[in-house]
């Protein structure tokens, strides 16, 4: 049994954990707020973008001329996964299941033939990655704070990608984040951004059946938007994780600082039990030494 003085500095010891993980979830829930907000506000755009493009696309088809970004190399040999998280920990699982949905994937497509290389926005991201697929990552960088990310920084992601996929590096890229679903819940996402995939059901005519001319033709208008649709899904993807880590990391604080609060009674029912053991024994010696006189 531990004594009563390790105790007493032990309990002080939760006490002053249980102190900092509150602080953290109250920190946490109000960056939160912000980072939701930011993310919801996206979506539509994004959305709406990604139906603009499709539209496009449909109208190209597979024309002869159409934009390398969107027709691919016509290969499928080698993948590069973009594997987005946060340079943070103590955010629960919210990085470890980014990194588990890319390594599962990844071992599908191994076992397939294929070749699988990694590029990593997160230091904790790359810290797992890096255990299994050490050699296979050709790009890591750490963005810091992912709630004061701008377009800018996503654009540099997109023209890094972008010039290395017209550089013959790679085939198909595959971003990887945390889609934001409320607190208790970030969703592992998988989406392929190069080259550009139309989802079959984003062609339809959403536009009560107008008719639509472009000018200039459709290949010289998807030449230009193309890079700029990826930018906007790789910012919709950061800001996702922005919010995603938040709320994450305000569950995680939420239950830490439960579990602190179990502990301190533990440990004072256990010191209770100790102090009265102690003075129980001490009465003994003195009852024992005057019954000795």
């Amino acid at each position: 049994m531990a004594s009563l003085k390790a105790l007493k500095i032990r309990i002080g010891s939760v006490k002053s954990t249980q102190k900092i993980t509150k602080a953290m979830k109250m920190v946490a829930a109000a960056k939160l707020r912000r980072a939701q907000e930011a993310a919801e506000a996206g979506r539509p755009y994004a959305e709406r973008l990604e139906g603009v493009v499709a539209r496009l696309a449909a109208k190209v088809g597979g024309a002869d001329n159409a934009p390398l970004l969107l027709s691919g190399t016509g290969r499928d040999q080698v993948h590069l996964f973009v594997v987005a998280t946060s340079d943070k920990g103590l955010a629960g699982a919210f990085n470890t299941n980014i990194a588990r949905l890319a390594r599962r994937r990844a071992d599908e497509l191994i076992a397939q033939g294929k070749t699988v290389k990694f590029y990593t926005i997160g230091r904790k991201g790359r810290g797992v990655l890096s255990r299994l697929y050490r050699d296979q990552i050709v790009h890591s960088d750490e963005p810091g704070d992912l709630g004061k990310l701008t377009f800018d920084s996503a654009r540099g992601y997109a023209d890094d990608l972008i010039a290395r996929f017209q550089a013959g590096e790679f085939d198909v890229a595959h971003l990887f984040y945390a889609t934001f679903k409320s607190v208790l819940t970030q969703e592992p996402t998988e989406q392929q951004i190069l080259p550009v995939k139309v989802p079959a059901a984003a062609t339809n005519d959403t536009d009560g059946g107008a008719v639509m001319e472009y000018e200039p033709d459709e290949e010289s208008i998807l030449a230009d938007l193309l890079p700029r649709a990826i930018a906007i899904q790789i910012f919709r993807a950061l800001r996702e994780n922005a919010a995603s880590e938040q709320g994450s990391k305000m569950t995680a604080m939420d239950n830490a600082t439960r579990n602190a609060g179990d502990l301190i009674k533990r440990l004072q029912i256990e010191y209770n039990r100790s102090r009265q053991a102690a003075i129980t024994t001490e009465l003994v010696e003195i009852i024992s030494g005057a019954e000795a006189l």
